[in-house]
């Protein structure tokens, strides 16, 4: 902690000494010549012979007239760079002249650099080990030292197992003061190291000499964003640079600087965070809708949020919605409750989501209204849940109109679980079971069907299937055949959803964290509806029939629906269609259909009605009643009566790829940091460069007149520059926190259904969980100084959506804080201990 990577004590030496000296060379020649000395410092005891200037170095280049053999100069040049306590510079490095008394500078930041330029040459570091102010502040007096100086103070509570340091209590130091003119003046110089310096190539491991620049830290910062692995991140940082050698950083430095741009640019994770992103989002767009409640105490409890891109959608795709709370997300474990629809590819689209401190009617209720007032009291036609009672009341209550089915998948899965005990299981009951559910045509059918295998396996008194039979109209099928479900029959849409979020979110992701993973869920599904749009208008599938009908799907239905299309026009072999009577201009047939399952085919009977006045049919699979595709059999129907163009009404505009959709023209809003004025300055900048050095490269004349012309500028913008900082580097809010005011967290949450079972936990273990715990409490209840937060009252939602008000608690001062935190930590201490 504010020392030296870790180096073991040497014994000590006095001023490093070059090997390339008089002493050491075998020609007068190389004396004489000075292209070939190398400036180093005098020994400390005469300190009269430094100049004030800093020499200029120069380049070690091949001595062609030197009387060195070709082996002795390799070895000399090994000898350089490796041995430790060499002060020879590398290749091309300037050298610095060593510090005297008397010495001025502009500025303690110049005195500071100078100091740090020197010691990396002679391979040690440096630090601040003393400020002396004035009155008003300002620095008079300064002590710049060696980073090994000082002495060790050991921190660990365990003495037989002592921290390595790199403390050696060593002298090397310059003292500087500000003088009259407001020049700073270095005044004494210590020069002897306790210690042996090591090589110029290694000071770049020195912390004092370790640098990330800004464009390392922006390309890191955009790497992480688009999910790239810190070790993949920094070693094409490593290739960029040419090797490790040529980096100032290691791969511990960019995981340093991640975790700080992370909580910069998500804050801390919990309600105040996730307040302040709703903040930007709104100012970013006014479309973008949010609600946060909180009870009493200013305790979050359920979450709601919509872009202008969804509500937009809504519009064109909001007659069939699944709603989905089985996939627990965050560290609070809030279900995620995500409105699910599906666009005119049949790709699944959101149309806005939720987090849910709890599953009761009265949450629902909340989330339900909340999202009809988002989507301006239109309901949607038709909604698909799973099997959960206060879920089925809340839509009772919020959408009364509204035709609700529930998920039949959910249902099928748990027959091994209620069933699965029974000795006929595997063996009839459940293949009695499907045939009653999708064999069924008409609802007398279904009952007949269930009465028969309730009697067949004796399952009368079975309470599951009594409820199951109760609720019939909401999950088997022969009951929802006069409702459009656009091809949904399962909440599979919402699940599949969940699944874009496997990989990034766990146990402790954070509110905050969670939500910027449905950004990256709507950047993916944008971009998925982007292609597919630009597919079905550049791309055409081949007709395989010579009807004319399919000609006309062709050029009217996106690539995917016209797919859906085919697949039924190609089961016209398969259908058997017979005229049974005719009544005045209706006409009833019967279609015997060989489907194929699992490699097992059976012949299905089908019935077909139609009207030859009004060109209308029903047909009692009722697919294009529930999906909006033509079935084979009214294919089959039309070819047969000769109708070359399908009427209107069975063309759905919903599947039209030539139909124009506004929602598409609506950028999706999503947290973009590099909405700065600074960050879109720098990619301007560095885009251009990117396309002139491309232009420039083959040209050595044009590549040497484009660095002069830089090095000019760059000279002329040094003085505008000096103590500037990039704005970019800086990750935070546009929204600033009113100190003391904080949303606090939701509490932990208990899903659904059967808690599970526990392994015995160690004592250790314990006594771990609870110091962990103790201390997530005693960040939660620390102040937030300057991170971002709230400026109004935590249920504005911006755009009318009500939420219950509450009263803003105070946060706990930090100096109680630090005392809880350090009692606690030396309870737990004992316990452990005893």
């Amino acid at each position: 902690m504010g020392e030296e990577d870790e180096m073991t004590p040497r014994p000590s030496t006095s001023t490093s000494q070059s090997l390339m000296t008089p002493q050491n060379t075998c020609s007068n020649d190389y004396q004489q010549n000075p292209e070939f000395r190398v400036s180093h410092p005098p020994p400390p005891s005469n300190p009269d012979n430094f100049t004030q200037e800093f020499s200029p170095s120069t380049e070690f280049q091949e001595n062609v007239g030197s009387t060195f053999s070709d082996a002795a100069d390799e070895m000399l040049f090994d000898l350089d760079e490796d041995l430790e306590g060499n002060t020879v510079s590398p290749d091309g490095d300037a050298r610095v002249e060593a510090p005297r008394s008397g010495m001025e500078f502009p500025s303690e930041n110049e005195l500071t650099a100078y100091y740090k330029q020197y010691a990396k040459q002679e391979g040690f570091g440096v630090r601040t080990q003393r400020t002396k102010k004035d009155d008003d502040g300002r620095p008079v007096y300064v002590t710049i030292g060696c980073a090994r100086g000082g002495k060790y103070q050991p921190k660990n509570i365990n003495p037989s197992k002592p921290r390595a340091t790199t403390k050696t209590d060593c002298k090397a130091k310059v003292n500087a003061t500000l003088n009259k003119n407001e020049k700073w003046v270095i005044t004494t110089v210590e020069h002897v190291h306790n210690h042996i310096t090591i090589s110029p190539k290694k000071s770049r491991l020195l912390r004092s000499h370790k640098r990330l620049d800004e464009y390392s830290q922006r390309i890191l910062d955009l790497n992480d964003r688009a999910g790239i692995r810190l070790n993949k991140n920094y070693f094409s940082l490593v290739v960029d640079a040419g090797g490790f050698e040529n980096l100032d950083f290691q791969e511990r430095d960019c995981r340093n600087f991640i975790d700080k741009a992370r909580h910069l640019r998500l804050g801390k994770g919990g309600g105040d965070a996730l307040y302040a992103y709703f903040q930007r989002m709104r100012m970013q767009n006014d479309g973008f809708v949010s609600a946060m409640d909180v009870d009493d105490d200013g305790r979050l409890r359920n979450v709601f949020w919509a872009d202008a891109r969804s509500r937009s959608a809504y519009e064109y795709f909001g007659d069939v919605v699944t709603f989905d709370t089985t996939y627990l997300t965050n560290r609070y474990g809030m279900p995620f409750a995500p409105f699910v629809g599906v666009n005119h590819h049949g790709q699944s689209i959101l149309l806005g989501a939720g987090l849910l401190s709890s599953e009761d009617t009265h949450s629902f209720v909340w989330l339900f209204r909340t999202w009809l007032d988002c989507m301006n009291g239109r309901a949607p036609k038709a909604i698909i849940t799973d099997q959960d009672r206060a879920m089925k009341n809340a839509i009772e209550i919020v959408f009364p109109g509204t035709r609700h089915r529930y998920c039949l998948w959910h249902i099928m899965r748990k027959l091994p679980e209620k069933l699965g005990s029974h000795s006929h299981f595997s063996t009839g009951l459940k293949t009695s079971i499907q045939a009653a559910l999708y064999d069924s045509q008409t609802c007398s059918k279904f009952e007949k069907r269930w009465c028969h295998l309730l009697d067949m396996y004796d399952l009368r008194d079975n309470n599951w299937l009594k409820s199951l039979f109760e609720e019939r109209t909401f999950w088997v099928p022969v009951y929802l055949k006069d409702v459009f479900w656009a091809g949904m029959s399962t909440t599979q849409r919402s699940e599949s959803m969940n699944a874009f979020f496997d990989g990034y979110v766990h146990s402790g992701t954070t509110l905050k964290e969670f939500v910027d993973q449905f950004d990256n869920a709507l950047r993916k599904k944008v971009e998925l509806e982007t292609t597919a749009d630009f597919n079905s208008s550049n791309q055409t599938i081949p007709c395989v029939s010579p009807f004319n009908f399919e000609k006309q799907f062709q050029s009217l239905y996106t690539n995917a629906k016209f797919k859906e299309f085919q697949k039924e026009l190609m089961g016209l072999m398969c259908c058997n269609c017979t005229l049974v009577c005719k009544q005045g201009c209706i006409s009833t047939f019967d279609i015997l259909d060989e489907i194929s399952i699992n490699d097992c085919n059976k012949i299905v009977h089908y019935t077909l009605y139609f009207n030859e006045k009004e060109c209308e049919l029903k047909c009692t699979c009722a697919l294009f009643e529930m999906r909006g595709i033509l079935c084979r059999h009214a294919l089959k129907v039309f070819q047969l009566s000769r109708i070359n163009v399908v009427p209107d009404r069975y063309v759905l505009d919903r599947w039209r790829k030539d139909e124009k959709r506004t929602y598409t023209l609506i950028k999706s809003s999503y947290d973009d940091l590099r909405s700065s004025g600074d960050a879109r300055r720098y990619e301007m900048v560095v885009k251009r460069c990117m396309k002139l050095a491309t232009k420039i490269s083959r040209s050595d004349e044009r590549v040497n007149a484009f660095l002069r012309v830089v090095d000019d500028f760059d000279s002329r913008c040094d003085d505008a520059t000096v103590g500037s900082r990039s704005e970019s580097t800086h990750v935070g809010s546009n929204v600033h926190a009113d100190k003391g005011k904080k949303i606090l967290s939701p509490h932990v949450v208990r899903g659904k259904g059967r808690p599970p079972s526990k392994r015995k936990v160690p004592a250790v273990e314990k006594v771990a969980r609870k110091r962990k715990a103790c201390r997530k409490i005693l960040e939660d209840a620390m102040p937030l100084g300057d991170s971002p937060g709230p400026q109004q009252p935590p249920f504005d939602d911006g755009q009318g959506v009500g939420t219950q008000q509450s009263n803003v608690t105070q946060s706990m001062p930090p100096e109680i804080s630090r005392g809880l935190k350090i009692l606690v930590n030396c309870v737990f201490e004992y316990i452990f201990i005893n």
